[in-house]
């Protein structure tokens, strides 16, 4: 729905941070501020002044105002969202947040690498044993995996995107933040949207979500998302999957029951299905061991066609999910709350996205086309309690965590082509087609098990002598015990095991100080590290220890010209120690076979991130914002030893931290008599160059991307309330193309995977 032009031009959606790319313009703040404080500035505001929207988040786990939270946070809301036609968190790479970056796992859309402030990302998403370093939350329930990141968001309220450590309220494995998923609860009253749209690679989506009349204390709500995609490159091989497709559906029902005014419980039960296809890996400089084929097809321009064609299935995840919140308000200023879950997670990997960048020819009638297979499971247990309270002075909560994780995968590498006579043709290989997965070797198999246990708190003081003066200090003390059994290596069984804990203790200290109504300068520090673990790909499955991270920040907000514009500056420096590294030995003299091994080892010294944020927003006329966004990172290589190298020293680059990127995004409304509107929405991301591995060190081109959407909304149907919206989007308007992941080989080589060309739609939305 359009926002009230009469009183507040555009909506926090449309606000500075409406503008995709000015997510983070509204990051950061400090002083605890109460929910209804929250509510009653925004209602105070003046019925006939255009100002940008209050914000309310709940990144430290009660409602406050975006600009009085003592951390630095980044908003994207339903509207937002809408903007950039973003349906999964893959949707922001982006880069509509400059200091968050968002990459798929390799060629597999279905698993995402994720970081923040160049800090958090896993070199390998398929293995049980090892963790991500940015935290992943939906509705406060932690996602222990990157597989399954990529499905379909539901009705989603607002994610809040925490920068820096957030060892102390979220705990293990947020050493570089934490993103936080916020769903529409039900509302008891009935109403809703359904949407259908359609898209070029014959791209269709819609979607349902639906409140139902309350029924005695019991809300119930029904989302159900579907979006469908050709491949963006075309497989040569006729009848077989493309490149770069996917099918996304999912279904989500929550029940909210509310029988007194003391106590509510929500419910909620959800199932998704995605199924991909890989991302191809294009050959730009072909090496001397590439075939005829592939050295005449080698182009630094992006292909609208594979060179080599290959079988290809989709990539099939499923995801599922309980959920059980609970709130008891035990006095008027004292509550306590519970949050329960049970996850279960399945993904099939089928990838041939690497065929032509990895098929070395080695004469006729050879095999090759190296077919990725990998099948990964979890399941998960999570319990949460969190008593809050507070006093005249005393802001505070006090909570414990307890997860439980059990996780496995394999993996299968059957060669499905044939060389021809030179290299100039090839055929199925009968010895692997049909792919029958009985009879394909399993080239390696692990299972991990994980059980982690917190204790937490925190509290803002705010002396009466002094109200503008917030001190804020907290600690959470985690015991994190893992274990696991690594038992087939390059085809044969083996009794490869695990087993170690650790125990640590990350502290929070936050001094901040409002400087009049309007602006407000914190400082914070703060620790928190990413869980230690195993390698499944090791030939040794030795265990490693914990990542960690010690962060200092500095923070100006403020709002100024009538609310009509804010100015945000973040300064961070952040050292990172036992960084955890990987590394490969492309031949196993082990085995005598071309096998990857790899090794994760914790380097022995430390390195420095630092840099800066600014956020700017601003409504200059009525019904326009303009919002710019800029980030600032540095981040020192680090020289540690190689593994397999005998004692060489080598130097490691850091992973997902562009130097500089930036977004800037403008909405304009244009208000008609019958309380419809035309909105333009335009935003452009751009970023440098940077690293996606630790052991392919090859800088990514820098980017330039574009989205854009019109819209007419807000048209009446009839006399019951119901509005129609009308609108054309685009991502990637200009076509721009660039590599985000690079490879580069002696033999083969220099190869890599570009981004979507432009993609765009019509899509109508009727709100009833």
């Amino acid at each position: 729905m359009r926002p009230s032009l009469s009183r507040v031009a555009l909506r926090p959606q449309v606000l500075a941070l409406a503008i995709a790319a000015l997510l983070p313009s509204l990051a950061f703040a400090d002083s605890i501020l109460p929910a209804d404080t929250a509510a009653d500035a925004a209602a105070n505001a003046t019925a006939d002044v255009v100002a940008l929207d209050q914000v309310v988040v709940t990144a430290q786990k009660r409602a406050t105002n975006l600009q009085q939270t003592p951390i630095s946070v980044s908003v994207v809301d339903a509207g937002m969202l809408k903007d950039r036609s973003a349906i999964s968190l893959g949707s922001f790479a982006d880069g509509a947040i400059p200091s968050l970056r968002v990459t798929p796992f390799a060629t597999r859309s279905s698993a995402l690498n994720i970081g923040i402030r160049g800090i958090g990302a896993s070199g390998d998403a398929n293995q049980p044993a090892r963790d991500a370093g940015v935290g992943i939350y939906v509705d406060g329930v932690f996602l222990g995996r990157s597989q399954g990141l990529g499905t379909m968001l539901y009705d989603v309220e607002r994610i809040e995107v925490l920068k820096g450590p957030q060892g102390t309220l979220f705990g293990r494995n947020t050493e570089g933040g934490a993103v936080s998923i916020v769903t529409k609860a039900p509302t008891g009253e009935f109403g809703g949207t359904v949407t259908a749209g359609v898209a070029n690679y014959s791209g269709y989506n819609s979607a349902l979500h639906l409140d139902l009349p309350k029924v005695g204390d019991v809300s119930v709500k029904i989302d159900a998302v579907q979006a469908k995609r050709g491949g963006t490159t075309d497989n040569p091989m006729r009848s077989e999957q493309d490149f770069n497709s996917y099918d996304k559906r999912g279904a989500r029902v929550s029940a909210l029951w509310e029988p007194s005014d003391t106590f509510s419980a929500l419910y909620a039960f959800d199932r998704s299905y995605d199924a991909t296809t890989p991302y191809h890996t294009q050959v730009l400089v072909a090496g001397p061991y590439l075939s005829p084929l592939q050295k005449a097809g080698a182009s630094e321009d992006r292909r609208d066609s594979a060179i080599l064609g290959g079988p290809q299935e989709d990539n099939i995840g499923r995801t599922s999910g309980h959920l059980l919140n609970m709130g008891w308000t035990l006095s008027e200023n004292l509550e306590l709350k519970s949050i329960s879950s049970y996850r279960e997670l399945e993904q099939g990997q089928f990838d041939m996205g690497l065929v032509d960048a990895i098929s070395a020819y080695g004469g006729a009638n050879t095999p090759f086309g190296r077919y990725s297979l990998a099948q990964v499971y979890q399941h998960q247990y999570s319990q949460e309690f969190q008593l809050i309270g507070e006093t005249s002075q005393v802001q505070y909560l006090v909570g414990a965590f307890y997860y439980h994780e059990t996780a496995g995968d394999n993996a299968q590498t059957p060669n499905m082509l044939l060389w021809g006579p030179g290299g100039n043709s090839y055929t199925l290989n009968p010895a692997t087609n049909p792919l029958n997965l009985a009879n394909v070797r399993i080239d390696r198999a692990s299972k991990a098990w994980t059980d982690s246990l917190g204790i937490f708190g925190q509290a803002t003081w705010t002396p009466a002598a002094l109200e503008n003066l917030h001190l804020t200090a907290g600690g959470r003390y985690t015991r994190d015990e893992k274990n696991g059994s690594l038992y087939t290596v390059n085809g044969l069984a083996t009794d490869l095991t695990f087993d170690d804990a650790w125990g640590r203790f990350d502290p929070m200290v936050n001094v901040a100080y409002d400087v009049g109504d309007n602006a407000m300068v914190y400082a914070k520090y703060s620790t928190g590290f990413k869980a230690g673990g195993a390698n499944s790909r090791s030939t040794t499955y030795t265990a490693f220890d914990p990542e960690e991270v010690t962060a200092f920040e500095l923070g100006f907000k403020s709002q100024f010209w009538d609310n009509r514009a804010r100015f945000n500056l973040a300064l961070f420096d952040s050292k990172i120690e036992h960084k955890q590294m990987d590394f490969t030995l492309p031949f196993d003299p082990n085995s005598g076979e071309t096998r990857t091994t790899m090794v994760t080892t914790n380097a022995n010294g430390s390195t420095k991130s630092r840099g800066a944020e600014l956020e700017f927003s601003i409504m200059p006329v009525d019904n326009l914002t303009l919002a710019f966004t800029h980030a600032y990172t540095d981040i020192d290589s680090l020289t540690t030893q190689d593994p397999f190298g005998a004692g060489v020293e080598v130097t490691v680059q850091p992973l997902l931290a562009p130097k500089h990127a930036s977004s800037l995004a403008m909405d304009y409304w244009v208000p008609f008599a019958n309380n419809a509107a035309l909105k333009f929405h335009l935003d452009g991301n751009w970023s440098d160059g940077y690293y996606t591995s630790e052991y392919d060190q090859e800088l990514t081109d820098s980017s330039f991307v574009v989205n854009g959407r019109v819209a007419l909304v807000d048209m009446p149907l009839n006399a019951t309330g119901a509005t129609l919206d009308v609108s054309l989007w685009a991502r990637n308007l200009l076509d721009e193309e660039h590599l985000f992941y690079k490879l580069n080989n002696a033999a083969l080589g220099q190869s890599g995977i570009f981004n979507d060309p432009r993609t765009y739609g019509l899509e109508l939305a009727v709100h009833f």
